[in-house]
């Protein structure tokens, strides 16, 4: 997932790294007291609700992990980071976790052009970075040492594309994001959707952070189009939808996987029913779900939380199995995990560009500001 992001000039990365590996001691990631893992997400900003999410299911993992006995006998210690979904302010927070508080490993980012923007520093330094909820293709040849627990998007735009023609959907028009999440999915889903025999009857983006979509929904308007894809974040979805509803647009809305934030739905209410988009599927257990709510103090459950919950055990199963906080050491045995039993994946290995080795995708739709499960 990925909200648009400054993506950092090499001589940036190459001047944080520089001075972070030259600032390092010899103390690496452990103290006396515990084993110190960095989180990077959004924090802030319209996609919050996504990070503060998986920052409570991180805090369970945290307290469990450590009632069974911690890592490497320790205590595990999240350090967490604000990258307000930006690329530019993710390399802050990598050089932050990595040069001051010398943490083994990181978890995130959330945004794919955070994760994008702070690989650079990640690779450099060797640290290992797994990202729970990234979900640009381009990931994928980030680095040897970045890694996620997320499918790519070329696997959810085929599942899109192939549901849409599916349903006789033929002729869509695309409206996404500019940004790496935005860009990546356009791409994906239209070479899926043209190579099944459907047509892309037009295609327009947008600013990330825009509230304003009248002209290009006013040019579908004009258009015969069956389906709208339409891949945004949540303060341009609210507007955009809202805006398509004054419009008249009768076409399937059907967005992505940012599309999982509640507040979107909260938000429009009834102004929101019928859309469909297609989100990762987890294997959320009744225990986790109970858990979630008491943190949250609400049902409010966002499928990025799962996977962060999983990939914060995936790490401290790396640190336990390298039996030791040497980063290439857990780096390998990152490589070669197999979690079994989690709550975004029943499984996880990854393959050699640090990618799952398995995808499953849902639909849902929103019907009154709630979202259901749509049988295929």
């Amino acid at each position: 997932m990925n909200k648009t992001a400054k993506i950092v000039v090499g001589i940036v990365v190459v001047v944080l790294v520089i001075f972070g590996l030259s600032s390092m001691s010899k103390k690496s990631g452990t103290d006396s007291e515990t084993v110190k893992i960095g989180f990077m997400g959004p924090l802030s900003g319209d996609t919050a609700n996504i990070g503060q999410n998986a920052q409570a299911a991180i805090a369970i993992a945290v307290d469990e992990i450590n009632n069974a006995g911690g890592v490497l006998g320790k205590n595990v210690e999240v350090i967490y980071e604000d990258d307000g979904c930006s690329g530019a302010t993710a390399a802050n927070a990598v050089s932050k976790l990595i040069n001051t508080d010398k943490v083994v490993a990181i978890l995130g980012a959330a945004c794919s052009g955070a994760t994008l923007g702070a690989a650079p520093i990640a690779e450099a330094a060797k640290v290992p970075m797994l990202s729970y909820c990234s979900t640009n293709p381009t990931v994928s040849q980030a680095g040897d040492y970045i890694f996620r627990n997320v499918p790519s998007d070329f696997f959810q735009a085929n599942y899109a594309a192939n549901y849409l023609m599916g349903k006789g959907m033929k002729n869509v028009a695309l409206l996404t994001s500019k940004d790496d999440w935005g860009d990546g999915l356009k791409k994906a889903f239209t070479d899926a959707f043209t190579k099944a025999g459907g047509v892309i009857v037009s295609s327009d983006s947008f600013d990330p952070a825009s509230k304003d979509l009248k002209a290009q929904l006013t040019t579908i308007k004009g258009m015969n189009v069956d389906a709208v894809y339409f891949a945004g974040y949540t303060d341009p979805s609210i507007a955009g939808l809202k805006q398509a509803h004054d419009l008249g647009i009768k076409a399937q809305f059907f967005g992505a996987d940012a599309w999982d934030d509640t507040k979107i739905w909260s938000e429009l209410g009834t102004l929101g029913d019928g859309a469909m988009f297609t989100v990762v599927g987890t294997n959320s257990s009744a225990d986790f779900k109970a858990k979630m709510k008491a943190k949250l103090g609400k049902d409010d459950l966002i499928y990025c939380s799962n996977y962060a919950y999983d990939g914060l055990k995936i790490l401290a199963a790396a640190i336990n199995k390298a039996d030791s906080v040497s980063k290439t050491a857990v780096k390998d045995a990152l490589s070669k995990i197999k979690y079994t039993g989690g709550v975004g994946s029943a499984e996880v290995m990854f393959d050699n560009n640090g990618d799952p080795t398995t995808a499953a995708y849902i639909i849902k739709r929103a019907l009154g500001g709630k979202l259901t499960e749509v049988s295929q």
